[in-house]
């Protein structure tokens, strides 16, 4: 696992462009870098999993990205406390069910602990079952929904 950082800031849009077309291989992203732009700071770290692929494509000990985790941080409205909360987590599908999603919801819980958070929150899909069970299986429980309507 290697830590970010701004420069990280072009990787970081591909790996958010991936991981929502996936879930909706039809829609435009073309507003993720103008959000990166805004929020990926010192103060909303970012890491990568990485693995070190030797004479890939002829650059010895090339680093390949298989997943990434980046983190933010939210407020609580119930008590105004301030907590992490999970931007982006995202695993390459060839790397899925292999621990790596555990370890890096692992590491951000053990992060949010060290600067004395009380909780970690997130934002999940409703139709992304397997993330969905992924933070069940973690201890993680719905506390809210967020309700849209679309109007005309």
């Amino acid at each position: 696992m290697r830590k970010g950082s701004t420069i990280d800031r072009a990787r970081l849009v591909k790996f958010a462009r991936r991981t929502y077309s996936e879930l909706y291989p039809t829609q435009d992203f073309a507003h993720l870098p103008r959000l990166i732009e805004q929020y990926l700071s010192s103060k909303t770290p970012l890491w990568w999993v990485e693995a070190q692929n030797d004479n890939e494509g002829g650059f010895p000990h090339r680093r390949r990205s298989l997943g990434c985790l980046w983190l933010g941080n939210a407020v609580d409205q119930l008590d105004g406390d301030r907590h992490a909360h999970i931007f982006l987590l995202y695993v390459d599908p060839d790397h899925r069910r292999q621990g790596i999603g555990t370890a890096l919801v692992r590491h951000a819980e053990t992060w949010a602990r060290q600067r004395g958070d009380r909780q970690l929150g997130l934002q999940v899909f409703a139709d992304n079952q397997p993330a969905i069970c992924l933070y069940e299986k973690l201890g993680y429980q719905t506390f809210s929904h967020w309700m849209v309507k679309p109007l005309d």
